[in-house]
């Protein structure tokens, strides 16, 4: 049977359908059949198949540019490249096609033979791995209307091929579209999968109901119409809805009571929304005089609500034509609550405890496919609609097809010790999607993880330090930490020490001892304190933060001496001890860095110079002009950067500068001037930089990148 052309498509599609719709769908259609013919390749299973998405879509009123997208989605991308498509349509219909391919590598991932508790936790994965994929949420909506229409083309399928698929959409594609609210797809999805999964159980309840959907639809909608007549008739103000049961739910429903169908009263149900808990018992009081109430199917939730705080009134009458018809009654807040509070309907109804943040973010997705009924047209519908759900985690597939939940910023080291603590320990290297990638690579979801691991390979010290991101979960660090900690104790002495001399040199700390920096860390020993250095409980970004503490005390006493000095003793980001408002400069020969220890030096006509208390011209002032010496310290309040000199040596390669200004440009440090300068005979490049800091650690943690990258050898501060 030839498909109809596009124009008589397009005719049966919903009365609504935007006009700037129709002449995108008319483009895309033409260009599917000029593309199929140009490859010799048929495009009526093509068509047939993208032309029934776009049909289910429809009904969801998701906008022109979804409905483009759906009807190329099903085009595979080697017909149909991104670029070809870019040059017809809008960048954000060729991404939303993109991220529909990608999402396809989840029709690939099944549950392999597990426990009934490890398959929950895996299905769950997976269909947090399609949310978290997806970066505009019309995209799980595409893909639920293509898992809708392979529903509906299952019975050409093999047997074998049937049951996966239902099964896999059962297990993952009805719950997703239940959590997002979208009941027409769920309701369609479950029930076609009940139809290949338990075929003679669906026949056996579809001759049970002895009348047809459409049937058991009208019937539904006289109800709504009788009850929305009656509630204005009595004055009482509110809203009637109502859907007859689809065959699944009412097998589940047996299935879970052990009853009869002819016991089951919510085959028909209705739903009453009004404004407050008295309209609630009145529109009660309407019902049961409307129709006869069953009494052993009463339930009042209001009075007595749910552990989940669940509130609304239950009841089941004998209805219209002698059929029993289940009416829920609520108000609109109550409503909201079931809908996306903690008591939401899939929250029960699949059961299983769920996590409270990503309740919440279920429930503004829900809100978000509400919002496009209210702000049709407007511009900022479709930045509301761009989700940023998920954001704070990562869903990574292993090589198996097993989903992981990892923090957002997880690296594939952290992936690795999410996996056995053995193979984060011996790692080595790391794929991902098939290509190598560096130890600090930042995860996405939807990505295949790989981990090379080698006996011999074994934890560094440079994975807790945080300058270098090799590792961003808390629990990764700590396997790590408990590995340092069990190797022996004088290796990890040795260790630490070598880390704290390497610290203090490279920031040019040279007044601070060992003992005083072992007490700021709580240690009462100073060897305990480098075997803690050693093991990883202390690294050197830390050192580096507890060293302005120990330059600048920062007491209550001294904090409140602060607060009350006179607003005239202050110069810039000086605090002047004894003296009036005076101008200061930061000297040349020692540029002194915030929280260094130094000293005012009382020049004539220039105001205060400040050095270092370790600057060489200093001792020279203070054996000659020591009553020009005046006492100063470190303003906390303001902000201004410092001058410091560093000196970088490494063996010369093409391109070495560059690398350098590059981490030095992340690390948003400002270079003021460069000196550099290659040994011919060695080949050592030598080169002094003038940096613009804000404070001691953003220079520690500056130093810290510059010593990895290839080649350098010293990375260090640099005094005149």
């Amino acid at each position: 049977m030839r498909l109809p052309e596009a124009n008589t498509w397009l005719e049966t599609l919903h009365e609504q359908l935007p006009e700037a719709a129709r002449d995108a769908l008319l483009k895309a259609d033409a260009l599917i059949v000029e593309v199929a013919r140009d490859r010799g390749i048929a495009v009526e299973p093509l068509l047939r198949h993208a032309r029934g998405v776009v049909e289910i879509l429809t009904n969801l009123d998701v906008g022109s540019d979804p409905l483009v997208a759906a009807l190329f989605s099903s085009i595979p991308p080697t017909l149909l490249p991104a670029e070809q498509l870019q040059a017809h349509f809008s960048t954000e219909v060729v991404e939303m096609v993109a991220e529909v391919h990608r999402l396809r590598m989840v029709d690939d991932v099944s549950a392999q033979q597990q426990s009934r508790d490890e398959k929950a936790v895996h299905l769950e994965g997976l269909r947090k791995l399609l949310l978290g994929m997806a970066e505009d949420v019309r995209v799980v909506l595409i893909k639920l209307a293509e898992r809708v229409q392979v529903m509906r083309e299952l019975k050409t399928m093999p047997e074998e091929a049937r049951r996966r698929v239902a099964s896999e959409t059962m297990d993952i594609f009805a719950p997703l579209a239940n959590r997002l609210g979208i009941w027409q797809l769920k309701w369609e999805l479950e029930d076609l999968s009940f139809r290949f999964l338990e075929p003679e159980k669906y026949q056996q309840i579809a001759r049970l109901l002895d009348e047809r959907r459409a049937d058991r639809e009208k019937y539904i909608a006289n109800v709504v119409q009788q009850l929305r007549g009656a509630l204005t008739a009595a004055g009482i103000s509110g809203d009637v809805m109502g859907r007859p049961k689809h065959i699944y739910s009412i097998w589940k429903k047996m299935e879970g009571k052990s009853v009869d169908f002819q016991k089951l009263f919510d085959v028909r149900a209705v739903r009453i929304l009004v404004q407050d808990e008295a309209a609630c018992y009145a529109a009660l009081g309407l019902v049961h005089s409307l129709w006869q109430p069953i009494p052993s199917e009463f339930d009042d939730y209001i009075a007595s609500p749910k552990e989940n705080r669940y509130q609304s009134l239950h009841t089941a009458v004998v209805g219209p034509q002698g059929k029993t018809l289940e009416v829920q009654i609520r108000t609109y807040e109550m409503h909201q609550h079931s809908e996306h509070g903690v008591a939401a309907h899939w929250g029960y109804k699949e059961g299983g405890r769920q996590d409270e943040e990503y309740r919440e973010k279920i429930a503004w997705l829900r809100q978000i496919l509400e919002w496009k009924d209210e702000e049709r047209g407007t511009e900022d519908f479709l930045d509301r609609f761009k989700s940023e759900v998920f954001q704070d985690r990562v869903y990574v597939l292993t090589p198996k097809g097993k989903v992981l939940d990892l923090p957002k910023g997880s690296t594939p080291l952290d992936f690795a010790y999410h996996i056995h603590t053995d193979v984060g320990h011996g790692f080595r290297g790391a794929k991902v999607n098939g290509k190598i990638v560096p130890i600090g690579y930042t995860l996405k979801s939807g990505e295949q993880v790989e981990i090379l691991t080698s006996r011999q390979s074994a934890p560094s010290r440079d994975w807790l330090n945080p300058h270098l991101g090799y590792l961003h979960s808390p629990r990764a660090r700590a396997k790590v930490r408990a590995w340092f900690r069990q190797q022996d104790f004088t290796l990890n002495v040795a260790a630490g020490r070598e880390v704290v001399e390497r610290e203090l040199q490279r920031l040019g700390v040279a007044e601070v001892t060992f003992e005083t920096l072992a007490k700021q860390f709580r240690h009462d020993s100073v060897d305990e304190f480098f075997a803690a250095v050693g093991c990883g409980d202390i690294t050197g970004a830390q050192i580096a933060g507890r060293l302005s503490a120990l330059i600048l005390p920062r007491s209550p006493a001294q904090a409140q001496r602060r607060r009350s000095t006179p607003k005239g003793e202050q110069a810039g980001d000086l605090q002047i001890m004894g003296v009036g408002d005076l101008v200061t400069h930061i000297a040349r020969c020692c540029k002194p860095a915030p929280n260094d220890p130094i000293v005012g030096y009382i020049t004539r006509g220039r105001g205060i110079s400040v050095h270092r208390n370790d600057c060489r011209n200093l001792l020279r002032l203070k054996r000659e002009e020591p009553e020009r010496l005046i006492e100063i310290q470190w303003q906390q309040a303001a902000e201004r950067t410092y001058s410091v000199d560093i000196f970088v040596q490494a063996f010369d390669r093409q391109g070495l500068l560059r690398d350098i200004t590059e981490v030095l440009s992340n690390a948003q440090l400002n270079a003021t001037a460069v000196n550099t300068r290659t040994d011919p005979k060695t080949n050592l490049a030598s080169m002094t930089l003038s940096l613009e800091i804000h404070d001691i650690e953003q220079l520690s943690q500056a130093l810290t990148r510059l010593e990895q990258l290839p080649n350098v050898m010293q990375a260090s501060r640099k005094f005149s």
